[in-house]
């Protein structure tokens, strides 16, 4: 550059100005990303809380940059890692991480916490997690921060035009309507009528998300909750899914889509959008080898039957090739079929994305 500016100072003026309008449009391409859940997404909050509902020793983040576990369930990287590399930006820190300051917050926040549900009641046996109205209200304090460094507008019109994603509902049958034979919510309800419950206490989030600014949501339901190993090895019938969660998840999954129509028709635009991930996982369970996987029955990291008994510890049997697996634990999906399920959510048909994938929404959010 030193050479171009003494051989022409205009024409180097020039090549920077154009240079740093190039550069423009990638900076604010990286929307920001807000995430809100469970497990499935927890960037490692549960990291600085004191409960057993953690990943944060070894051999979780065995495959991750770093080699170290990260707080994520997961051997690598989650779906939100995978999704904010889609979006061109870093990943989001967890919303406890000291580090999460300065410019870091104009990245988004991760609020998710191990172990929640959709109700207060889910994962008591965890003790300290951050439940989902908790998650909601550090999203209103943490918008507050974001004002104080950009600007109260800057701020909302940030939070307006961000990605959205949240994940709820397997915990709920997981960790509460299944955790015993005789649970409260067993006797409370039959499955259709607590799915029903479920959906109508997931609306509420919702509404709450759009109150707080949120406007491209991505909606999760849940996975094939009895084919998970964890399941497999505790109410399966000679290795098949166990039919009650898998009966929850049937139903759960297709009230989330009628009800988020219907919440998108009532707000007058697609603000959600359903992210079947049942069908998503059901793909490569019912047939892993079509997907490159050698297993889906079999969890790489735990012990006891299909390696689904307890948790992933140093002590746990550990697959050599995290790549074969679908499941990395008993409960959470690999690194490799959390690309996969991101792939879907980025390209996949109404089959999967209702009403339309993320591409889609990245290429209509960029004409605004």
């Amino acid at each position: 550059m030193r050479s171009q500016v003494s051989a022409n100072i205009v024409a180097s003026s020039a090549a920077i100005v154009v240079a740093v309008v190039l550069l423009l449009p990638q900076a604010e391409a990286a929307r920001a990303f807000f995430v809100f859940g469970d497990s499935l997404v927890d960037n490692g909050n549960n990291n600085y809380l004191l409960t057993t509902a953690r990943a944060d020793s070894p051999p979780y983040g065995i495959d991750y940059p770093t080699h170290r576990p990260t707080g994520r369930f997961s051997n690598g990287y989650n779906i939100p890692d995978l999704i904010s590399q889609a979006l061109g930006a870093e990943s989001t820190l967890p919303y406890l991480s000291p580090e999460l300051n300065g410019e870091k917050l104009l990245v988004g926040a991760n609020f998710a916490s191990a172990g929640i549900g959709i109700l207060n009641d889910t994962g008591i046996q965890f003790a300290n997690i951050i439940r989902i109205a908790q998650q909601l209200e550090l999203f209103a304090r943490y918008q507050q921060r974001l004002g104080a460094l950009i600007g109260a507008d800057q701020a909302e019109q940030r939070v307006n035009q961000a990605l959205v994603l949240i994940t709820l509902g397997g915990n709920d049958y997981v960790n509460n309507y299944f955790l015993t034979p005789l649970s409260a919510r067993r006797l409370q309800y039959n499955i259709q009528d607590y799915s029903v419950f479920l959906i109508s206490e997931y609306r509420k989030i919702l509404l709450r998300l759009y109150e707080l600014g949120a406007r491209r949501v991505l909606v999760t339901g849940t996975g094939p909750i009895g084919c998970v190993p964890g399941e497999l090895a505790t109410r399966s019938r000679n290795g098949e899914c166990a039919e009650e969660p898998q009966q929850a998840a049937a139903t759960f999954n297709p009230l989330l889509i009628q009800m988020i129509q219907g919440l998108n028709q009532d707000l007058g635009s697609n603000v959600f959008v359903a992210v079947n991930a049942m069908q998503m996982q059901n793909d490569f369970i019912t047939n892993p080898r079509a997907f490159g996987f050698v297993t889906s029955k079999v969890a790489c990291c735990g012990q006891g039957a299909f390696n689904g008994v307890g948790l992933c510890t140093a002590a746990s049997n550990l697959c050599p090739d995290r790549n074969v697996y679908a499941f990395w634990d008993p409960f959470h999906p690999s690194e490799r079929a959390n690309k996969i399920i991101v792939q879907t959510i980025l390209t996949g048909s109404d089959k999967y994305m209702t009403p339309m994938n993320l591409s889609t929404i990245m290429a209509l959010d960029s004409k605004i």
